[in-house]
């Protein structure tokens, strides 16, 4: 099962029962719209290869190697859609290493344009299921993942394709240090209930939020996204939600 990101990434997500939404393997390949333009299809083939993580071999005991030079801390985002928070992230902290996971092939092309327009050398990327992703990751690796703007599956029926369940908040826990935290933003309010409900019920995890700004206004560094920017104009207002690991 697919969750589409709202800036355009579909992603994958296990049901709460934990099932893979499919058969191991990455939607690369899978996930198109339009055609790539000829220096974007070079960068898919040439680019790609050296950044992109082979969950295939097993992961290094410490994510920081992934990077040179070696981060001090990884961070995690998932779907990250056209890349505008994840490129101004790793150029407002060079000393961090960034994960991105993205399956859908021109969004992927996107960030790599940006990747090499800015020289960045602190980013990492997985073209595929950002679970499976969750399960190659050493435990306690992470110090923040990212979850902004998913799609919110608002039908009944479909809302086991939502990527916030009881079995990927629980993976989201075993992959991140102690008080790392999961950041979650959304203009649907069914799914930000939904998410509150999830994670409030989870042992490992604590709402940071102390008053009202603290959910209503982005956190500090936060970069708006492309669907952020179409929401406002459209008078939809979103929820910025922290989460902090326990312990």
């Amino acid at each position: 099962m697919s969750v589409a990101h709202r800036d355009g990434a579909p992603r994958s997500a296990p049901s709460d029962d934990g099932a893979a939404g499919h058969a191991h393997g990455a939607f690369f390949g899978r996930r198109k719209g339009h055609r790539l333009r000829s220096h974007q299809a070079d960068l898919i083939e040439k680019l790609l290869p050296r950044l992109a993580l082979d969950i295939a071999s097993p992961a290094p005991s410490d994510l920081a190697d992934l990077f040179d030079p070696r981060a001090d801390a990884v961070n995690l985002e998932i779907g990250f859609g056209g890349g505008e928070h994840l490129i101004a992230q790793a150029l407002a902290f060079p000393n961090n290493g960034f994960i991105g996971c993205e399956p859908y092939i021109n969004g992927m092309a996107k960030i790599l344009t940006q990747i090499e327009a800015h020289n960045i050398g602190n980013i990492r990327l997985f073209a595929g299921d950002a679970i499976e992703l969750l399960a190659w990751v050493p435990a306690c690796s992470l110090k923040r993942i990212e979850l902004i703007h998913p799609d919110p599956w608002p039908k009944r029926r479909h809302w086991k394709r939502r990527f916030v369940q009881d079995a990927t908040v629980a993976a989201m826990a075993r992959a991140l240090k102690g008080d790392g935290e999961f950041r979650f933003v959304s203009d649907i309010a069914d799914y930000c209930a939904w998410t509150l409900a999830h994670l409030q019920r989870s042992p490992d995890f604590i709402w940071m939020a102390e008053r009202a700004s603290d959910w209503r206004l982005p956190w500090d560094g936060y970069t708006m996204t492309r669907y952020g920017r179409k929401a406002e104009r459209e008078g939809r207002v979103a929820a910025y939600l922290r989460f902090r690991k326990i312990g």
